[in-house]
């Protein structure tokens, strides 16, 4: 099974949090958008400062987030993504869950593959849900 991983899943595995996806490396396939590295390092900039991580926490942070996206698909930004993620849905979301949701919408039209929409935020978890994606994670 095919599985799209959003940066909350992404962040709550580099940070080794409790609640963490359990079995994501069973999926034979994980997919994401290019946005999630942006997206996880902004927030690891974020908690360098917060959390005064040392130089040390946050390479060691670094390096397992670059590890982790090496194991996945990246799926870069088309205009049909941007189309897609512009459209009218039927739950609201922000902009960036709008672009996951797009993209794994996008990767399952693309590829004639069933997908799973793996993500600790309630609200794409809706929309996903809302969009025929089963969801995993919340």
């Amino acid at each position: 099974m095919n599985v799209y991983l959003d940066s909350s899943v992404i962040l709550r595995l580099v940070f080794g949090e409790q609640n963490s996806l359990a079995g994501w490396k069973k999926f034979s396939k994980r997919i994401g958008s290019v946005i999630v590295e942006v997206e996880c390092l902004r927030t690891l900039d974020r908690a360098r400062i917060r959390y005064h991580l040392s130089g040390d926490e946050i390479v060691g942070l670094r390096a397992d987030l670059f590890q982790l996206l090496e194991t996945m698909e990246i799926v870069d930004l088309s205009r049909s993504i941007l189309d897609r993620a512009s459209e009218t849905l039927p739950v609201v979301i922000g902009t960036l869950d709008a672009i996951h949701l797009a993209t794994a919408l996008e990767w399952k039209l693309d590829e004639s593959k069933n997908i799973i929409m793996g993500t600790h935020d309630k609200s794409l978890a809706e929309a996903s849900k809302a969009c025929g994606i089963k969801v995993i994670g919340t």
